[in-house]
């Protein structure tokens, strides 16, 4: 037996590593188990990747110790414009335009690049004793007893702990050796995502741009950068990422319009296939998911990290609390608490995104109709508007302690 924890999580990404820092602050000690090669903190390559945090996402960070070191590379989201159109014609007259000023918190939330957030999650975990990581290490088997579980890796090294904790994404192998099946679809589309510098400031504006194939994101980073999320039916998706940089921008030019006046591509340029995944189950005999593992949906309201974070603060919460009150916090009845929490609220976040994906990506002319009136609508009924803001910035239902930047 190599390593013994009282939690063992399976996947280093970013849920993760947040995890691990959480429950190692409240006393757990934890193993981190990471496919990937161990990575590097000074690694510096701006690659075009980046995350929209919602202010409750934010506070998590800042109560684990993660937000002071990451700060100053923060974009904050002050305004949110949403419309619907066609490529090359502009936006729609009726839209929704929301303004941080509107609600007291303050931004609705920060952009901030992939390099500086998994950064800064490497080096907290290695700057805390009670949390092990384990880089270039495939899990092969798990078998759960009475007491715990025991991981065996590909190397034949054996882990051991009270719990474990999926964390590793869409295909999540932690889920399927507990057997638990999953439920979604495919949305034949592909998310071409990229970083670009453009001539005119975006004042920390994001924009959210409908057209009939997929929606455009278009997320304000630090200096005259923003960051592109890019819906196209997945052959069109494949044909344009075959294109040279210079031909790519040039396609996306119709679609992203002059508002910013001159663009260019920086970075490097990914495709993410987009489906929904939803775990049947998020809990096992000793074992939970979170994030990916438990819930994978459209980008169209760039919540999928967000609901990543909303798991943590959850979990970490549930088992914190079962500890202290002197409870086997890997029991049936102290995980189910967990997926209590959590379940509801990710059923309807996957359902919304997946209705309102549904219903943009068309040309319909009768369903545009209404969904432009609609936006209208939103956009003249303050009380309505604020209600869309407080959701976007993450800060309705129940939310963990951490959540609301509170310790557990």
């Amino acid at each position: 037996m190599k390593n013994t924890s009282d939690i063992l999580i399976v996947g280093g990404g970013l849920n993760g590593p947040a995890l691990a820092l959480a429950l190692a602050q409240t006393g757990h000690s934890v193993t981190v188990v990471d496919a990937l090669p161990r990575g590097g903190f000074e690694d510096e390559d701006f690659d075009g990747r980046g995350y929209a945090l919602a202010l409750a996402s934010q506070r998590l960070l800042a109560q684990i110790g993660i937000w002071p070191e990451v700060a100053e590379q923060a974009q904050p989201m002050l305004e949110i414009k949403a419309s619907d159109g066609h490529a090359g014609e502009g936006a729609a007259p009726f839209f929704v335009h929301f303004d941080h000023r509107e609600i007291e918190e303050g931004p609705m939330g920060y952009m901030l690049e992939d390099r500086y957030l998994r950064r800064a999650l490497l080096k907290a975990m290695a700057d805390e004793p009670r949390i092990s990581l384990i880089n270039d290490a495939r899990v092969v088997a798990q078998e759960t007893d009475q007491t715990g579980v025991t991981l065996t890796l590909e190397s034949g090294d054996t882990l051991r702990g009270g719990i474990l904790v999926g964390a590793d994404g869409r295909k999540s192998g932690t889920a399927a050796r507990a057997g638990i099946k999953r439920t979604g679809w495919d949305y034949g589309q592909t998310a071409l995502v990229c970083a670009i510098d453009h001539e005119k400031p975006h004042h920390g504006i994001a924009h959210q741009f409908f057209m009939e194939p997929g929606p455009l994101a278009v997320l304000p980073l630090p200096g005259n950068r923003s960051s592109i999320v890019w819906s196209e039916r997945t052959k069109m998706a494949e044909a344009i990422q075959g294109l040279d940089d210079s031909d790519y921008i040039t396609a996306l030019k119709p679609r992203f319009g002059n508002f910013l006046g001159e663009i260019s591509l920086a970075g490097k340029r990914f495709t993410y296939p987009l489906n929904l995944t939803i775990a049947n189950s998020f809990i096992a005999a000793r074992m939970a998911l979170i994030g990916d593992a438990a819930h994978g949906m459209h980008p169209i309201a760039g919540q999928g990290l967000n609901a990543g974070l909303r798991d943590v603060g959850a979990l970490a919460e549930v088992l914190t609390e079962a500890r202290r009150r002197g409870e086997d916090a890997g029991s049936a009845l102290v995980l189910d608490r967990y997926q209590q929490w959590r379940r509801f609220d990710t059923a309807t976040l996957v359902a919304s995104t997946d209705m309102v994906n549904k219903l943009f990506s068309n040309d319909n002319p009768l369903l545009r109709l209404g969904r432009d009136l609609g936006m209208g609508l939103v956009n003249s009924l303050p009380g309505l508007r604020r209600g869309f803001m407080r959701e976007a910035a993450g800060l309705t239902g129940d939310l963990p302690r951490l959540l609301k930047g509170e310790a557990i």
